[in-house]
């Protein structure tokens, strides 16, 4: 269930200071956050911000329609590879010549 109107949206503070400083003296250099469960603000648009997935951080340039969603919904945590055995599925099976 999202976050109470009532609440208003959530960001934390050491992040709404960077965003501040960036807007203020108009830098482009992403912004390193660990913060995933932050919201992205209106002010926010057209800043580079560099959200950590756990093993790295990715850049993440926002955008209008990412206002109102949490920045932890740009950089996924885990990434799939594909199924053993779909491999071996769609391997040629090798033919024996000499029979």
């Amino acid at each position: 269930m999202p976050r109470s109107l009532r609440k208003g949206p959530f960001v934390d503070a050491h992040l709404l200071k960077k965003v501040e400083q960036a807007i203020s003296s108009r830098v482009k250099k992403p912004i390193k956050t660990w913060s995933r469960r932050s919201m992205t603000l209106p002010d926010m648009v057209g800043l580079t911000i560099a959200v950590h997935n756990g093993k790295q951080h990715i850049p993440v340039l926002v955008t209008e329609n990412m206002v109102g969603h949490k920045l932890g919904e740009f950089a996924p945590t885990r990434m799939f590879r594909s199924h053993s055995s779909d491999k071996a599925a769609k391997a040629p099976a090798k033919k024996d010549k000499d029979k």
